[in-house]
């Protein structure tokens, strides 16, 4: 560990020398960075495609593609297509009176320097490499530690950009436990760690242990709300690709659904058809994602097995009637408990897994009500044309983001921020908003000319007059 310790703090200021001697990159390198990656991802990806199946045990290539290649693609192209009018200096106007003499204040971005990234297992490329869009645009070096749940594909990962990137520009460390707390430790210009809220907390007290910076993407419960006008088979449609793509780990993923009461009998039924659309079968299946490791699915099993307990009503769906005692993998049947209670486990971890809860309400204030009593979520999802409804849940909630009448959505475009709020996350990135999260602000301010000075004596020393009344002058 000791060597390893050793090496992460070598890389790091070797990264810090190369930055202090060569200053900030050049636009004409950010984007020879980005489009790097672009071919990395584009000639390697079928490689990605197997590593990730073997982590899983079963994964889908189509989803991988879908999910951890072609998804990145928009975001880097993004960057790539704005990078010069993002790093334009942005004008800003000058106090008054000094403006009419010359002076002058504009916003100049610049690099922070080295960003310590820890991304996690579930989308094991898109995680990694999207927040790389905003980090590579704002000229900065990356040290990356990725999850060791899911070893084959980080090694290819770091096999790959280690082979693209000089260490001076991007470094990749494999380890466990003991390499990510090593890692924390660092003193980064930035840090970005996705990941839970439980291995948050150590994050960011490591960090602030050197004042570093951190951007913080959680999760947390995300719900979904049915308004009495939504079209429950297509909001079935989408509420179910969202919950069962990866089989549910997912950060954003509808974590519980909240229906009207008289309607929950029609949407279940309706998601039980999709479900058999979508997956005729499902323990060999290829298209069906299985759970990530032994930890994780007796997890998910003890969340129905507590909720059973405590009274809720379970059914699986499972349209082929495969038998899931005997699996060579961790796959879980998409699960729906109703008759829920707050005091079931269910209902207070994030699930991050193919099981969905339902709620009953009588009437929309119920649903703001309870979505504000809890943690505020990365995600929440309202489906409905009722205006009146759409526009109470925005205003009257609070969440990273909103996708209306779709789960997930709001994460897919590319000209709006991704983050959380409150214990979903800090900070934001992809797009604008990416870059400038990985840039510091620089403000910079021209004063008017020296020839001009003897308009400041009447704010120095000695003071004689009525300065007050110069003061209320200034701030008109």
């Amino acid at each position: 560990m000791e060597s390893m310790k050793h090496e992460m703090d070598r890389v790091l200021q070797l990264q810090k020398q190369f930055f202090i001697k060569n200053g900030p990159p050049s636009n004409a390198i950010r984007i020879d960075r980005i489009e790097r990656l672009k071919t990395m991802l584009h000639d390697n990806r079928y490689k990605l495609v197997e590593a990730m199946n073997e982590d899983f045990g079963v994964r889908s290539k189509d989803v991988t593609l879908l999910s951890d290649i072609y998804t990145v693609l928009p975001s880097l192209n993004k960057a790539i297509k704005d990078l010069p009018k993002w790093t334009k200096k942005e004008k800003r106007k000058a106090n008054s009176p000094f403006n009419l003499f010359g002076a002058k204040a504009y916003i100049q971005y610049e690099p922070l320097g080295t960003v310590g990234m820890i991304s996690p297992w579930n989308f094991p490329a898109f995680l990694a490499f999207t927040p790389l869009a905003g980090v590579f645009s704002a000229g900065n070096q990356v040290m990356h530690k990725p999850s060791e749940h899911t070893p084959i594909t980080s090694a290819l990962m770091k096999e790959l950009c280690d082979n693209t990137y000089d260490e001076t520009e991007f470094a990749t460390f494999l380890g466990g436990p003991e390499t990510g707390a090593a890692f924390t430790e660092l003193h980064f210009d930035h840090l970005l760690y996705t990941g839970g809220g439980k291995v948050a907390k150590y994050v960011m007290q490591a960090a602030a242990k050197n004042l570093v910076p951190v951007t913080l993407e959680l999760g947390g419960k995300s719900p979904v709300i049915l308004g009495e006008s939504a079209n429950l088979k297509a909001a079935a449609k989408r509420v179910m690709f969202g919950k069962t793509l990866n089989a549910g780990q997912i950060c954003l993923a509808p974590d519980y659904v909240m229906v009207p009461r008289t309607k929950k009998d029609e949407f279940v039924e309706s998601v039980k058809e999709v479900v058999s659309e979508y997956y005729p079968t499902l323990k060999d299946n290829d298209d069906y994602t299985s759970i990530i490791n032994q930890n994780h699915y007796d997890r998910l099993n003890g969340l129905i097995e507590d909720a059973r307990n405590k009274g809720a009503i379970v059914e699986t769906i499972n349209p082929s009637n495969d038998d899931f005692s005997q699996q060579e993998f961790y796959k879980i049947p998409p699960t729906l408990i109703s008759n829920v209670e707050d005091d079931m486990d269910v209902m207070k971890e994030e699930i991050f897994g193919p099981i969905l809860p339902i709620k009953e309400y009588d009437s929309l204030d119920e649903t703001i009500e309870y979505v504000n009593k809890n943690d505020k979520p990365l995600g929440l999802y309202y489906f409905g044309t009722n205006k009146k409804e759409e526009s109470d849940i925005l205003e009257k909630t609070s969440s990273g983001g909103v996708t209306v009448n779709n789960v997930l959505s709001h994460l897919q475009q590319g000209d709006l921020p991704f983050g959380g709020v409150g214990p979903s996350g800090i900070g934001q990135y992809d797009g604008h908003d990416g870059f400038k999260n990985f840039s510091n602000q620089k403000a910079v301010y021209k004063d008017i000319s020296l020839r001009f000075d003897s308009l400041f004596s009447s704010i120095r020393p000695p003071y004689k007059g009525n300065i007050e009344k110069v003061l209320k002058s200034l701030i008109k």
